[in-house]
């Protein structure tokens, strides 16, 4: 069984290796390799013979490791068991943090998630025992601060359930989401395959001070690059201001690349990583990585030439750096908090009065983070000042969680009003259950969370949702309002004087005594799980064993129906939404009743509604549809709208649509993970030659998707458009399947081929 932890002698053997393959690399391709292109070719299956030819090359590469969660963990467990593999081939670890709901506080709230649950946890456990893989149980923290606690590593390749796994390149780490199929594919032993990225620099200048924080970097990133500005790119960072942000704060920034499309986030290993290192534990490692510098940084001559190596260059001047507010909805849509009062002033349709204030999760809970906002808590505190809206407050693991009562900072929140919450994801997924009264009416919310969709938080379209970093919601908190300033304006103590907000001091980025550690909320696999009996009711409503899908039939799709033409953005939570349908999602014909629930339809402008071609009923559930079409023997299809998909690795858009007889997505764009499911899971993922041809579709149109039989990468596929008149249009559509992936359609998915 592999070693689960990275022990100093295994990141040695991977270094070494590593070292070995850019060796042949640099031969190749004959060039100064930026860190991007160190990580990912020192990992490559056959780095000798490895098409490295440029921007339509898919690379082949051996990850070092993969973290699963429990809602989006289910399901690859439930395919690794269907393929017949009798253990993992490299170290994986399962952490329950997505099925906490956020209800109370955090001691009630996890003890509801584990009898409320106790079905997955049972069966996720005895999984991991059986095929070896480390278990965390409930209360043992978000899946990405626990992996940059205690298994990321500089220079590592890790891929995880989830789009935000790039939190680990905080440490160094190149930490990639990607669906679960994906995932099931390494768990076998198996390469794992990537569109060779684009290399997309941030240089650093200058160093934060005041009020900035990292968080300001990344939502100053994400306005920059909007949210497809980072699709099948890596954002490498680096420059001297790098250095001065802490290992904790470089996760902030590398987290939430998540929300530009970026393929992952990194940074170079330096001091601050080192410390880090140390600080948990991991001594030995910070010192292999100082002996191996050169593999976890870019070449000299990138790093002094860099607009020569990377496809684009933005250099940032932190001393510059305003405090940053983005939202809502959407987190490119961003302004200095400077600006914000007077846009809430303009625009008629935002509410300054703040509804709730939520801070933390993976995202923003660290030692650093919370010290920082404590030192605000304390200061309203001296002023006799409480938090004036409901402040929540989601520590990322239990050892975080531990460290801060231990020292403080959890006291001082409390003491304005604060309520913490379970280590878990909560409301920052949709895990969030707010009062009953707030359904249906506008308010707004301010997180130092990573994503604001709508509906994202709370399940709610009304919801206006800011995201600033954790100084600037505290201050937010105090105040009430959306369009304080904490830099210029006042708050009122209990005496009536009036007072300006000090800058929070430098805190300390890891705690002087060490962090506090429980071992009793890990389990480790035994050596031999062979004897372990899966638990899993054959009556279950929350977990179903999986079939195999039918592989192509080797005909043309003609008459497809147009099941929705989704209008904006359309994220993996409008098709596969949380909150409530999380607790399905070990139970695909179950969560599949949620399917597009969220997409608005280009026809209406109603979301999860639209009409039945056949029948003619209007305002049916998109799953109803989907469901009497294939009753019918009818192919369907989804018509997309721009970057469709963006958001979560959730793998079951692309699953929830494969179960209901989907034929293919054509859209203008896609987001880089949804695309790689559909593919995964025998979908056509097409895109309109020409943007536009997307408004030729009419919602009672027909479409013939022509000789199928001739598909090949490159070559467009040809969809005849059938409108209800008579009138016939030919187009071209776009892919970017490569040998392999045709292979996944021709066989029905891609687990179909693994063996």
């Amino acid at each position: 069984m592999p070693e689960l932890n990275p022990t100093p002698a295994i990141v040695s053997g991977i270094y070494t290796a590593m070292h070995s393959a850019l060796e042949i690399v640099r031969r190749r391709v004959g060039r100064p390799l930026t860190l991007t292109d160190k990580i990912l070719l020192s990992h490559l299956d056959n780095p000798a013979e490895q098409d490295l030819s440029g921007a339509h090359t898919y690379l082949r590469m051996r990850p070092d490791r993969v973290v699963l969660h429990d809602a989006l963990g289910q399901m690859p467990m439930l395919q690794f068991i269907q393929i017949g593999k009798q253990r993992l081939a490299l170290p994986a670890t399962i952490h329950c943090d997505h099925l906490i709901e956020a209800r109370r506080d955090g001691d009630r709230d996890l003890h509801s998630s584990i009898e409320e649950n106790s079905e997955i946890y049972d069966f996720l456990k005895s999984a991991a025992a059986k095929y070896g893989a480390g278990f965390w149980a409930p209360g043992g923290g978000i899946m990405h601060q626990v992996n940059l606690e205690n298994y990321a590593f500089p220079g590592a390749l890790i891929l995880g359930t989830d789009s935000h796994t790039p939190n680990a390149g905080g440490a160094g780490a190149c930490a990639i989401g990607v669906g679960g199929t994906d995932i099931v594919e390494v768990m076998a032993g198996l390469p794992w395959e990537v569109l060779y990225p684009k290399r997309v620099g941030v240089k650093l200048t200058g160093e934060m001070s005041g009020w900035t924080a990292p968080k300001d970097v990344i939502l100053k990133i994400a306005s920059t690059l909007g949210v497809s500005g980072g699709t099948n790119a890596v954002i490498e960072y680096f420059g001297p201001g790098a250095e001065t942000i802490s290992c904790t704060g470089k996760a902030t920034i590398t987290n939430m690349g998540a929300e530009l499309g970026a393929t992952t986030s990194i940074f170079c290993y330096d001091a601050k990583i080192a410390s880090f290192l140390e600080a948990t534990g991991r001594v030995a490692l910070a010192e292999l990585a100082k002996e191996h510098i050169d593999l976890l940084r870019a070449d000299r001559e990138v790093l002094e030439h860099p607009h020569d190596y990377y496809d684009q260059v933005i250099e940032l001047d932190l001393s510059g750096l305003a405090p940053q507010v983005v939202g809502p909805h959407s987190p490119d849509r961003g302004r200095p908090l400077a600006a914000l009062a007077e846009e809430v002033k303009e625009r008629d349709a935002f509410i300054d009065e703040i509804s709730v204030c939520l801070i933390g999760s993976c995202t923003n809970s660290s030692y650093e983070d919370m010290s920082r906002v404590a030192d605000l808590a304390e200061q309203a505190r001296s002023h006799g000042l409480t938090s004036r809206v409901p402040l929540l407050v989601t520590p990322g693991s239990e050892m975080i969680r531990a460290t801060l009562e231990r020292d403080g900072q959890l006291a001082s929140l409390r003491a304005i009003g604060a309520v913490i919450l379970a280590n878990a994801c909560g409301p920052c997924i949709g895990q969030w259950r707010r009062e009953a009264d707030l359904a249906g009416k506008p308010n707004t919310i301010v997180t130092s969370y990573n994503r604001n969709f709508p509906a994202r938080n709370d399940g709610q379209r009304e919801t206006m949702n800011f995201i600033a970093s954790p100084e600037v919601t505290l201050a937010l908190a105090l105040a009430g309002r959306l369009s304080f300033n904490p830099l210029t304006d006042t708050l009122t103590g209990s005496t009536g004087q009036d007072f300006i907000l000090s800058p929070p001091g430098r805190a300390p980025e890891v705690p002087a005594r060490g962090y506090v550690t429980d071992e009793a909320i890990y389990f480790a696999p035994p050596d031999d799980g062979s004897s372990v009996e899966l638990k899993i009711d054959p009556a279950s409503e929350r977990l179903q064993l999986l079939e195999p899908w039918p592989p192509w039939d080797g005909k043309d799709i003609t008459d497809a129906a147009i099941l929705v033409k989704a209008e904006g953005k359309t994220t993996t939570d409008a098709i596969a939404p949380a909150g409530p349908w999380l607790k399905f999602r070990g139970h695909l014909g179950k969560t599949s009743d949620g399917m597009l629930t969220g997409a608005i339809n280009a026809y209406t402008g109603e979301a999860g509604t639209g009409v039945n071609v056949v029948t003619g009923a209007r305002g049916l559930a998109f799953p109803a549809i989907a469901r009497d079409y294939q009753a019918r023997n009818i192919k369907w299809i989804v018509i997309g709208d721009w970057n469709y998909g963006e958001g979560s690795s959730r793998e079951h858009a692309a699953l929830c649509p494969r179960l209901l007889g989907a034929a293919a997505v054509i859209a203008r764009s896609f987001a880089r993970i949804h695309e790689t499911n559909l593919k995964k899971q025998g979908l056509l993922a097409l895109t309109f030659t020409s943007p536009n041809d997307y408004d030729l579709i009419e919602e009672d149109d027909r479409l013939d998707l022509i000789n199928l039989a001739a598909f090949q990468p490159g070559k467009p596929i040809d969809c005849i458009i059938k409108h209800a008149d008579g009138m016939r249009k030919t187009i071209q559509l776009q892919h970017t399947f490569s040998e392999a992936q045709i292979s996944w359609f021709n066989a029905g998915s891609a687990l179909n081929l693994v063996s």
